[in-house]
């Protein structure tokens, strides 16, 4: 391959090459860590953004995997430099990890400008990793490569497999039903995830991975490789050579990226039957590549694409695990590459047309033919009306088809401590035909939009056998999650949403064919309640909570800070250099 990017035109030579006082404090520096200029000069300079951490259990081995990236940036004739990010582990964080998705993004943005590299590989794949390496990365400009941490193993309990999050609510309901003892309910959780790696159910990890190799953005076929496989090695390694490459071709987000590949990628989540998250940060990222896509066109794209990923939660026996057995990404792209821009181009200099021209899926159940999908439409479905006038997302794929048109009675709770309390009380006054409504969980109320959005079934309806209801909130919910959730509802209640305005006792209609959500309650009534509503307390009043508060983006134009998209504002310059 021909370079076409000269070493004295590459980004990190502004460090390096000078003959003055500044540069040979660098090359000094360099130096001084043992690194010579044999290491660098005329070198193209790779960041590797590792968010590897001892509390992160999706990127356990990312420790390992930096040195595999290392070695192959070595081989392409580049100089590694591994650059440490934030690491938000999904279950471990507090409120969410929603709440720091833009500080990961803020972080990798800086840490790209303000040191001397010419590219970066971006190490993620826990839920809001993914988004925000990317986020940052766009809006840095260098060019970029996603390394995806990969599903972790199929659990197992009993003979039984198991799948992480999706099998943890289900057997919690029996647990809270009596049918599951002590014993067995820690048996379940020592086999539900048992090696490394990210939930291996479709959830968010999973569906964010998929769609970022369906964007354009990994290599073909990474997305799904097991965490613990050796392919997930040597994909770590070729990321490594072909970022090097990346930027002798200069192939910059901007070159690279055109809103068909976001396309793409919703057409991918929802043939995957992807996390409702999906939404949010696609949207996010799309606008800070400056190709924003809506919530319009998932919705325009869900009555086109079935869902032929037979994956949980929207499946009922398969796992990501078998997913990459049965062709992973690529063997699903072909399925539905009627539905796609084939000639978008990817990371690796190809178009996705030509990336899965031969891609073959080994078992048709996994992976189902177009004309025998697990449902009949995609995965999500956005509603509208005048409780959620900027929409309100549900995963039709994964609630019962009883509740997909429904007018149910409101059971309202201001905040999720009172909701909890509630629901394990043997006389709350509830039936299945109910409609459950948390609020004050949105970006600025939760804050963060946590994952509360997946209500608990009452406990008395439990132990009467109900399994699914309706549910509405201005919460997201773990993409691991199932059931006739209603999420993302806005504008949120906490800035005065009509969320705010609801009482128990108030009918709402939905209609998912139909795409309506209906409050049953007359416009004039609902001026009065608004007049009569009075604005919560504040959060924050100081540190990042409190940029936070005054820079959110609401639900539906993907909880992005409005200072750090591509509208506000010219483009950052590179730093000076004195």
């Amino acid at each position: 391959m021909t370079d076409k990017k000269a070493p004295a035109d590459l980004r990190s030579a502004r460090w390096f090459a000078p003959d003055d006082l500044r540069s040979m404090g660098h090359r000094s520096r360099f130096m001084q860590m043992g690194y010579g200029p044999a290491d660098w000069a005329g070198k193209p300079v790779i960041a590797i953004v590792n968010t590897w951490s001892d509390i992160n259990q999706c990127h356990t081995h990312f420790k390992q995997r930096v040195e595999d990236v290392k070695r192959g940036v070595l081989q392409a004739g580049g100089f590694p430099l591994e650059l440490p990010a934030i690491s938000l582990s999904e279950p471990i964080v507090k409120p969410t990890t929603m709440l720091y998705r833009n500080f990961l993004a803020m972080e990798t943005e800086e840490l790209l400008r303000s040191h001397p590299v010419d590219g970066a590989v971006l190490m993620g794949g826990c839920d809001k990793t993914t988004p925000g390496l990317l986020m940052g990365a766009f809006s840095m400009g260098l060019p970029c490569i996603y390394l995806p941490a990969g599903p972790m193993l199929r659990g197992n309990w009993k003979g039984k497999v198991l799948g992480s999050g999706s099998d943890g609510w289900k057997y919690w309901d029996e647990r809270r039903a009596g049918n599951i003892d002590t014993k067995a309910w820690l048996e379940v959780e020592a086999g539900i995830a048992r090696s490394h790696g990210t939930c291996m159910t479709m959830g968010t990890a999973a569906t964010m991975m998929g769609i970022t190799e369906a964007i354009g953005l990994t290599l073909p076929g990474a997305a799904a490789i097991p965490a613990a496989d050796a392919n997930h090695v040597r994909m770590s390694a070729e990321c490594g050579r072909r970022i090097v490459d990346m930027v002798r071709e200069d192939l910059t987000p901007a070159k690279l990226l055109s809103r068909d590949n976001f396309l793409n990628g919703i057409a991918a989540a929802m043939a995957m039957g992807c996390s409702t998250n999906a939404i949010i940060h696609v949207v996010a990222m799309s606008r800070r590549a400056g190709h924003p896509v809506t919530l319009d066109d998932f919705d325009e794209a869900s009555r086109r694409i079935p869902v032929i990923a037979n994956i949980r939660p929207s499946g009922d026996t398969y796992l990501m695990e078998d997913f990459f057995y049965a062709g992973g990404m690529p063997a699903l792209l072909k399925r539905i590459e009627g539905s796609l821009a084939l000639d978008a181009r990817t990371v690796n200099g190809r178009t996705i047309g030509e990336n899965v021209a031969d891609a073959e899926v080994y078992n048709d159940d996994v992976i189902r033919p177009i004309d025998n999908p697990i449902y009949a439409e995609g995965a999500l479905a956005v509603l509208r009306g005048n409780l959620a006038p900027d929409g309100v997302v549900i995963k039709p794929s994964a609630c019962a088809p009883r509740l997909l048109q429904h007018t149910g009675r409101a059971i309202v709770f201001d905040d999720y401590a009172s909701m909890k309390k509630a629901v394990d009380d043997p006389e709350l006054d509830c039936t299945a035909d109910d409609i459950l409504v948390l609020r004050n969980a949105g970006p600025l109320g939760g804050p963060g939009m946590p994952e509360w959005g997946m209500l608990p079934i009452p406990t008395k309806l439990v132990k009467q056998g109900v399994r699914d209801m309706l549910r509405l909130s201005d919460a997201r919910m773990s993409g691991t999650s199932y059931g006739a959730c209603m999420l993302h509802c806005a504008p949120e209640a906490y800035i005065g949403g009509p969320l705010a305005l609801v009482k128990t006792g108030d009918l709402i209609t939905v209609n998912v064919p139909a795409r309506t959500i209906h409050l049953e309650v007359s416009d004039t009534d609902l001026a009065a309640r608004k007049a009569a509503w009075t604005p919560p307390a504040k959060r924050y009043e100081r540190g990042y909570g409190w940029i936070f508060s005054q820079h959110i983006l609401q639900a539906d134009q993907g909880c992005d800070f409005d200072f750090l998209e591509t509208t506000f504002g010219a483009p950052v310059a590179e730093p000076d250099i004195f």
